[in-house]
């Protein structure tokens, strides 16, 4: 059993075990570059196995490690407390249409930035975007997708979209901004943002034409719970098993162990 195992383990290396542990349900995720002595996700990728166990007998909790090892999360697919509602949860709500439909772009644009910077999951360095090309790629999307609503999607308009959505995009560690060089100050549009491993969880590809499809009903967007490295290839995205129930006032939660 994973717990007689994870307890064995104990006895030799508690320290490094409390240590995964609390980080693990911490936040959201648990990245190698926030490992910064470089022992602790090294540890985890060892014993992945006695913690993988641990959390499904005693939680029901998954552990999922990414193809690219640098990016650890527990996975909380049911929720116990019904007196927690879910807009209480710690996770992220996208409760407006429009900051929806900019996520999907942004990960459609997160995808063919890939393509272009020939960057994969494997590598060592994240790939890294100008806010300013998000900024003309999101707008054109959304004026591509509602022709007959294009005065609805001027740039102020969806600067104004983009401006509630990336910071809780950073809060919840799906994106960093990447600081300037010292004297330096960046405008919106000059801001550079690194996308962390935590986008490679999620694909826009199968829920792009349920999205897009009415100007009425849009479509939750969910991660892929089971995006592990023991599980699947070495691609660098993967669809979501589940869609969550349509809804004109989206609540979309990155599930979290909390």
């Amino acid at each position: 059993m994973g717990a007689d195992s994870l307890a064995e383990l104990m006895k030799r290396h508690a320290g490094r075990i409390q240590s995964l542990l609390n980080i693990l349900i911490e936040s959201p995720y648990f990245y190698s570059s926030d490992d910064r002595n470089g022992d602790l996700f090294p540890f985890l990728l060892r014993n992945k196995s006695q913690f993988r166990e641990f959390f499904e007998y005693y939680y029901g909790w998954e552990l999922i490690i990414d193809a690219g090892q640098k990016c650890a999360r527990v996975y909380k697919s049911k929720w116990y407390n019904p007196a927690i509602s879910e807009s209480r949860r710690f996770a992220l709500h996208l409760t407006r249409r429009d900051e929806t439909l900019a996520f999907m772009l942004l990960l459609e644009f997160f995808e063919l930035q890939l393509d272009e910077q020939n960057v994969s999951v494997e590598e060592k360095d994240n790939l890294r975007f100008d806010s300013g090309e998000l900024l003309i790629f999101v707008k054109r999307r959304l004026r591509e997708e509602y022709p007959s609503n294009v005065d609805s999607y001027s740039e102020e308009a969806v600067r104004r979209i983009l401006r509630q959505l990336i910071p809780k995009l950073v809060q919840f560690r799906l994106l960093e901004e990447v600081k300037p060089p010292e004297g330096q100050n960046f405008n919106i549009e000059q801001k550079i943002y690194e996308a962390l491993p935590a986008l490679y969880h999620y694909n826009s590809s199968r829920l792009s034409f349920p999205v897009f499809s009415t100007t009425e009903r849009t479509s939750v967007v969910e991660e892929e719970p089971g995006f592990d490295s023991d599980k699947e290839d070495n691609g660098g995205s993967h669809n979501p098993d589940r869609n969550g129930k349509d809804s004109d006032e989206l609540n979309e939660g990155l599930n979290h162990a909390d």
